[in-house]
């Protein structure tokens, strides 16, 4: 039997039979799957990098040590999803300092964790660069940055993760580098310690320390993730440990994120370190070069407060005896600032020292000497001075100033500024001469000498800065000015409040009050 044909017709065409529907439909769209999940692979690029950028921003603003200190721990704990937390910072050189800070934590707490052994405790585990307590799930990974963790990710082959609850602690370490360290040792010279420590289920941890389960209980803590903060140059610097409420641990992403964040943060944090040191020891030098006690005069009680700013600055006072219960006063500053302006400073206070000595009850000629001193030794530089020769018995003061801020007498019945002539600083003129100026303090009232760092902390102009310092010492109670430790103290807090009494001004700040009695 034949088949019936269709016949053809122009612009037509057989029909085709519908083939049944097979898995083509689904491998067409395997590749608009594939696309969307690579744009959302690298949405979450982006948010990550967006995020460690804002981060870092935040870290590369703070001005201190302790202020970098605390945003590390504020940023770390955002990153793995933490309340609270603490950073202990023990440099491997062990030159110090060594501090502790908290997030979400008190005085008391911390106190309570320092009493965890230190080698039991993870961020003394870590800082100590030991790795008795590993167990088999510590890994390796050889970029430094924190690997996977059981129980967070699929692993790249594929299996199936464990139950992150588990009670076990995971470390990673990363292979010893041969940099050199601040203390000469290389890193392959000391022993390769962890870099991370997690415990994700502290109260069912087998082979905790007990004090560490009895503070983690106490606290209210039940995990903990830490973390090593370290520099190729420095070696160890920092450990931070973040405190989880209930059993957690980060996941792969989450510790990716805060080991790449570490790695900036320890380099941050050993530039403010080295900075920070620099500014101690030049403050150090800078205190050691003036007077270490104010002398016993009779007649007389003295307060000081010396304030030295970041770079170090050339301010000084003095207080000598002088001969027959004469003592000189003095006050200054040298121009410039860091290890060279202190040096000036102290080469200055020494001579004029042994000018007042000399001639100490001339001061015009204490100053001149010290001007051509200045100009022979140093013509490069300038510097104010004012010195004063006190009578205490007789309440007689004889000062006079080159270029430098009056004094201001305080009392019951007056506060007003010393009337000094207006000189130029020394060094500034070929020949420098001022009249001397005669003031009798009475019994009870406070000459109070400063230097102008005290009016430029203020940031105002010097006539209203002139304004603030009277209406500081006018609004001292009558208990505050019969004792120049208060007065003085008083005169800094109304002068410079808070935020202006900070390290971050560049200018030194001596403020000397003598009370005659």
């Amino acid at each position: 039997m034949s088949t019936t044909r269709v016949p053809k017709v122009a612009g037509t065409k057989p029909p085709i039979p519908a083939a049944p529907h097979t898995s083509a439909p689904a491998a067409e769209c395997r590749p608009v799957d594939r696309l969307a999940a690579v744009q959302d692979r690298l949405a979450c690029w982006i948010s990550d990098l967006t995020t460690l950028h804002e981060l870092t921003e935040r870290l590369a603003r703070t001005s201190g040590l302790d202020e970098a200190l605390r945003e590390v721990l504020r940023a770390g704990a955002a990153l793995v999803g933490a309340r609270r937390g603490l950073l202990v910072l023990e440099p491997a050189d062990r030159l110090g300092p060594d501090t502790t800070v908290g997030l979400g934590l008190g005085h008391a707490d911390l106190g309570t964790i320092e009493t965890v052994p230190h080698g039991a405790a993870s961020y003394g585990i870590l800082l100590d660069g030991t790795d008795e307590s590993a167990d088999s799930t510590g890994g390796t990974t050889g970029t430094g940055i924190p690997g996977g963790l059981a129980g967070t990710a699929d692993a790249p082959d594929g299996t199936a993760p464990a139950d992150p609850a588990a009670p076990t602690t995971t470390a990673t370490t990363t292979p010893a580098t041969p940099a050199a360290s601040a203390s000469g040792a290389t890193e392959s010279d000391r022993p390769a310690g962890r870099d991370e420590i997690i415990h994700p289920d502290l109260p069912h941890e087998p082979g905790l320390d007990p004090r560490h389960r009895e503070v983690a209980a106490h606290l209210g803590f039940d995990a903990s993730y830490a973390l090593r903060l370290t520099t190729e140059r420095t070696g160890h610097l920092a450990a931070a440990v973040w405190l989880y409420d209930e059993p957690a641990a980060p996941v792969e992403r989450q510790r990716h994120l805060v080991g790449l964040y570490g790695r900036y943060a320890a380099e941050h944090i050993a530039r403010q370190l080295e900075l920070s040191r620099a500014r101690g020891t030049l403050a150090t030098l800078a205190e050691e070069l003036l007077p270490a006690r104010l002398p016993r005069v009779a007649g007389v009680r003295m307060a000081v407060r010396h304030d030295t700013g970041p770079r170090g600055g050339g301010d000084w006072y003095d207080a000598l005896p002088l001969p027959e219960g004469a003592l000189g006063l003095a006050v200054g500053g040298v121009t410039g600032s860091g290890p060279s302006a202190v040096a000036a400073m102290g080469r200055l206070r020494a001579s004029l020292r042994a000018y007042a000595v000399m001639e100490g009850e001339d001061p015009v000629a204490v100053l001149s000497d010290l001007e051509l001193l200045l100009r022979l030794t140093e013509p490069a530089r300038s510097a104010t001075a004012l010195f004063a020769y006190a009578e205490p018995d007789q309440h007689k003061l004889v000062l006079a100033g080159a270029g430098h801020c009056p004094p201001l007498i305080i009392g019951d019945h007056r506060i007003e500024y010393v009337e000094t002539s207006l000189s130029a600083p020394l060094g500034m003129l070929s020949c420098w001469e001022a009249p001397s100026v005669e003031v009798r303090p009475e019994s009870g009232e406070t000459l109070l000498l400063y230097t102008d760092g005290l009016l430029h902390r203020t940031g105002e102009p010097m006539d209203r800065a002139l304004v603030r310092l009277h209406a500081a010492a006018q609004s001292a109670p009558r208990a505050t000015r019969d004792d120049p430790d208060l007065l003085a103290d008083h005169v800094l807090r109304t002068v410079l409040p808070d935020g202006l009494d900070t390290l971050d001004s560049p200018e030194d700040v001596v403020l000397l009050a003598v009370r005659f009695d």
